[in-house]
């Protein structure tokens, strides 16, 4: 599983520790990441999902259908 929202197609980010010294070493920030199903109501069907917090209040805002078509036009989602 690749650390990719399918939804909002966040992924890691590079940054520093930063100790009290102010010596700095290279971390990783990771996306909050979920593997959730969600009901498709219009085509009574389950699609599983990676998806982060943000990419869940997404699906909650606008809809899961709408936020899968907008994914689908941006290249996150291959097959559903």
């Amino acid at each position: 599983m690749s650390k990719v929202c399918q939804i909002t197609g966040k992924k890691a980010m590079v940054g520093n520790n930063v100790s009290h010294s102010k010596r700095r070493t290279k971390r990783r920030f990771n996306v909050n990441l979920f593997k959730k199903r969600f009901y498709i109501q219009e085509e009574d069907r389950w699609v599983s999902l990676v998806v982060s917090a943000a990419g869940m209040r997404t699906i909650n805002k606008v809809g899961i259908l709408k936020a899968l078509t907008v994914a689908k036009e941006k290249g996150l989602v291959s097959k559903i």
